[in-house]
């Protein structure tokens, strides 16, 4: 069962993309699958506008800074810049950027975003665009 209000999707247990690897790990079949069962686990009606956010990782605060005007530029909102919480004191650092678009889509429109959002975080040196998460647009009303 999908966890409410606020589904958080299979692209956030994979990594979308990191340094590694120029290519999408979350595959469009993965994507297919996923809509599939948000449309049986919720009454949200996925071809209407929704609040997708994005997510991109990096060790350095300051990288993800710089790269929050390109993608505001873009018309994505900035929500938040933060540390993960970490397990040890002794473990590195890892900030989150964290941006959100009302927007409608569909496996493909999805599977083309996280591509574009993968060459993004490349292009900018970020570690990673880490995937991404949605709710209706007046959840947060």
């Amino acid at each position: 069962m999908l966890n409410f209000p606020k589904v958080i999707l299979l692209a956030l247990l994979l990594s979308a993309c990191g340094p590694t690897e120029n290519k999408d790990v979350i595959t469009k079949d993965q994507l297919i699958e996923m809509f599939d069962s948000m449309s049986q686990d919720s009454s949200w009606d996925y071809s209407k506008p929704m609040l997708w956010g994005y997510f991109f990782t990096d060790a350095s605060k300051e990288r993800l800074q710089a790269a929050k005007p390109f993608l505001e530029s873009q018309g994505y909102r900035f929500v938040d810049i933060y540390l993960a919480d970490k397990e040890s004191s002794k473990d590195p650092d890892l900030w989150w950027l964290h941006v959100e678009k009302v927007e409608i889509h569909t496996p493909d429109s999805l599977n083309q975003r996280n591509i574009a959002l993968c060459k993004f975080a490349d292009d900018h040196g970020l570690e990673s665009y880490d995937g991404m998460d949605v709710e209706p647009v007046n959840a947060k009303n």
